[in-house]
Formats: structure tokens, C-alpha cells, sequence
């Protein structure tokens, strides 16, 4: 299984365009977000001390989230590859358990979303140190990586269940640039979910990586907001969390991270199963 996972990551990072559109949507969000978006979002909250840094913090804990998603696709077009030219037929001939091969590309999928999300996360706190923002703590980087291994786990297989349906390039192609569009949009990066409609809003809420992005932007967010807000009532800091996804409501009670981590984790199982299920299914 270990062999075979080192086998796909190196066709991964081999094929430098597969390296650049699992990130395509990421490179989308920051140009957008350059151009216009934080201008935007920014000179609305006058008033408000280092508002730009709170919109650039905000913007890179969506981007991490979304990292996530788009690697760990990405990673698994070696498989639908492997199908679509037949060479999948050869490792199963092979003496290679069925559960090793699978288990490969699983596997190879993970260390490739993480990887990234790393690189991701450098990227971003050069970005941030740019524009005169600061260093991430010690401890923010390590609640950071422990968000990128339960996000880049739920999201690989959510992302498995969808691409088990793919037998060919062009759909798989088609596909991802499907998700890389509306990732963004289902995350609160391109509208901040306070801005939508209500039922819109309520598939957010659980919609498993919109929880990666709700925790990542409350580790990142966390000390900008502090002090942007220092002195403000409570209810305006509530609103504004609300508003920009810092925060869930649902009913009248405020999500908690321990909510938030039992749906990544209760969705990495529910989804890595049914992908199992119906890969199974498919070979009968």
C-alpha cells in the first residue's frame, strides 16, 4: 500500500498541470480578492482598527479550507486516470490486495492535501506579513495544522464518494471545475454567508468544509477581531462573526468547535464508507 502511494504521488507532482489546477480555484479567489474584493469588504467597516487585516485573515482561512478540497481532488484524478486507460486492470491483476490499491490512492490523496494546505498556509502568511500583518503564533500554527489533517481527512473523502462516479477524464475535468467554482461560494469566500438568503445559509451550516473554514477563520481571526473590536459591544462583535462565517447559529445556539469536529469526523466515516460501497458495487 505504501509503495503503491508513493507511486501516485510521484505521478501527482510530475504532472505540473494537475499541481496547478488543484489550485486554480485558490489562485481565482486571490486574484479576485486582490482586484476588488478586499477594497470592498473593507471600506465597509469604517471605524473598525486594521480592518483590511481582518479581511486578509478572513480570506486566507477560506483559502486553507479550500486548499483542502480542491488538492484532495486533484490528487484523485491519478485514479480516474488509472481507469479511464485501463491500468487500474493491471494492479488488480496483480498479487497487490484490492484493499492495498484503494487504500493507495486514499492515502496518496491525504499527504497530497496536506502538503499543500501547508504550502498554502506559507503562502498566505507571506501574504499577510506584506501587508504589514504579523506572524502566526507557535500555538496557532499548531491548531492550524491540526485543522489541516481533520479537513484534508473529511474532505478526502467526500471528494472520494464524488469521484467514485467518474469513469473518464472529461467528466472528472468537467467535475472539478464544477466544485472549484462553487467550493467558493458554499465556504462564504466570494459572498459572506451572512449576506444570503436564509435556506442557503442552512445548507452552509452543514456543509462539512464550510466547518473547516468556520474553525480555521476563528484561529486566524481571533486576535485581529480583538482588536479591531476593543471596546465594542458584544452584539456588534456577535453580528459581525455572524455575518463573515466567524460564527454558526443554529436556532438560537452558537455552534461549537466541538460540533464542528464531530460533523468533519462523522462525515470522513459516513462518506469514505459510502465511496467504498459504491466502488464495490460498481466492480460486481
Amino acid at each position: 500500500m505504501i509503495n503503491f502511494m508513493k507511486r501516485n504521488l510521484l505521478v501527482f507532482f510530475k504532472d505540473k498541470a494537475s499541481v496547478f489546477f488543484s489550485l486554480l480555484s485558490v489562485f481565482i479567489i486571490i486574484g479576485m480578492y486582490a482586484l476588488f474584493l478586499g477594497d470592498v469588504w473593507s471600506s465597509g467597516m469604517e471605524g473598525v482598527v486594521g480592518a483590511r487585516n481582518i479581511m486578509d485573515r478572513w480570506i486566507v482561512a477560506g483559502l486553507i479550507a479550500v486548499t483542502s478540497v480542491t488538492t484532495t481532488m486533484g490528487a484523485f484524478g491519478t485514479m480516474v486516470e488509472d481507469k479511464s486507460k485501463k491500468i487500474i486492470k493491471d494492479f488488480q491483476s496483480s498479487p497487490m490486495p484490492r484493499v492495498s490499491i484503494a487504500g493507495g490512492y486514499i492515502l496518496s490523496a491525504f499527504v497530497i492535501g496536506v502538503i499543500m494546505c501547508v504550502v498554502a498556509v506559507v503562502l498566505c502568511q507571506l501574504y499577510l506579513l506584506s501587508g504589514g500583518g504579523t506572524l502566526f503564533t507557535g500555538m496557532q500554527f499548531l491548531k492550524i495544522f491540526g485543522l489541516i489533517l481533520l479537513s484534508t481527512f473529511s474532505n478526502t473523502a467526500l471528494v472520494l464518494f464524488f469521484v467514485s462516479f467518474f469513469q473518464s477524464n472529461n467528466a472528472f475535468s468537467i467535475a472539478s471545475t464544477i466544485v472549484g467554482t462553487v467550493i467558493g461560494f458554499l465556504t462564504g469566500i466570494y459572498i459572506p454567508i451572512g449576506q444570503l438568503p436564509a435556506g442557503v445559509q442552512t445548507v452552509i451550516k452543514f456543509f462539512p468544509p464550510s466547518h473547516s473554514a468556520l474553525m480555521l477563520r476563528q484561529v486566524i481571526m481571533e486576535d485581529a477581531i480583538k482588536t479591531g473590536f476593543a471596546g465594542a459591544p458584544a452584539s456588534v462583535v456577535n453580528d459581525f462573526k455572524e455575518m463573515l462565517g466567524v460564527s454558526f447559529k443554529i436556532g438560537d445556539s452558537t455552534v461549537t468547535p466541538l460540533f464542528s469536529i464531530t460533523i468533519l469526523v462523522v462525515a470522513g466515516f459516513v462518506f469514505l464508507g459510502l465511496a467504498m460501497l459504491n466502488l464495490s458495487r460498481k466492480k460486481r
